[in-house]
């Protein structure tokens, strides 16, 4: 059974479980997270084929989430649930067409299979209606947190935008950032610019490197490391303020440094 309640999630982190990203398109994860008899989690199939792949060795999907409208994340999701009797969470958004439950800031979601609960978070900024799971250590947040970066802001403000990545930055250090692009070496020569001196970024950049050479995914990273690397986390440090300034932006609150930066990232072609 799955079901929705109105609390916190468990804190326990199940590691036991195995998380596995699908790649789609050209640049898309749809994650799995399934148990050793191959029960799992489904989160934002934009195509339903690489899903039905992994069903043929295996899988066996219980529920899907849905973080935001968008047809690369969503558009597999009606294909599933014509072969699969299982729920489908997303955001309260008419444009998702095929959720079976609608939830938003505070539900929690019981996955018995599991045996996992998932908090809900709205996060606006990427679109009006995103929303973000976070159970069990692993936060899927659709295309608001990148690995090194952030979702463009196609309906929401930057203060909007720059709230909702606190409030996952707020989440433990330890929690698995599961994003929805494999976009982190992209970020990252943005990130070089914009706060040239982070040796933490530095290592995190050779270390995607590595697996990227390996034809491995980058994801998931951790909270503590996007904390550590990621500029649209860290508005307030006195080196990227340093070369927003630089470029004549205006920083004279967080909110004005976070539009600035991420104005300069829509049009960074690094």
């Amino acid at each position: 059974m799955v079901g929705i309640l109105r609390q916190s999630a468990s804190p326990v982190t199940f590691r036991m479980l195995n998380l596995r990203p699908l790649p789609a398109f050209n640049d898309n994860y749809i994650w799995t997270l399934s148990a050793p008899d191959g029960r799992a989690v489904i989160v934002d199939p934009g195509e339903a084929a690489p899903v039905l792949a992994a069903v043929d060795a295996g899988l066996l999907p219980v529920a899907i989430l849905l973080t935001h409208h968008h047809p690369d994340h969503v558009g597999g999701a009606g294909e599933l649930l014509e072969r699969f009797a299982i729920p489908c969470y997303a955001p309260v958004d008419e444009r998702i067409r095929h959720a079976t439950h609608r939830v938003s800031e505070g539900d929690c979601i019981r996955i018995e299979a599991l045996d996992l609960d998932f908090s809900v978070t709205e996060i606006p900024g990427h679109t009006l209606s995103h929303i973000a799971f976070h159970g069990g250590g692993w936060l899927f947040c659709g295309d608001t947190l990148f690995s090194l970066g952030c979702g463009r802001m196609f309906e929401g403000t930057a203060a909007q935008m720059l709230d909702s990545l606190e409030r996952l930055s707020s989440l433990p250090g330890a929690t698995l950032v599961c994003c929805g692009h494999e976009y982190t070496q992209a970020n990252g020569r943005f990130a070089a610019v914009a706060e040239p001196d982070n040796p933490a970024r530095d290592e995190r950049l050779a270390e995607v490197a590595r697996l990227r050479e390996r034809g491995e995914s980058s994801l998931p990273s951790t909270l503590a490391s996007e904390r550590a690397c990621n500029p649209f986390l860290r508005v307030a440090q006195p080196g990227l303020l340093a070369t927003l300034r630089a470029r004549g932006a205006d920083t004279s609150d967080r909110i004005a440094a976070f539009a600035a930066l991420r104005a300069w990232k829509d049009g960074f072609a690094g």
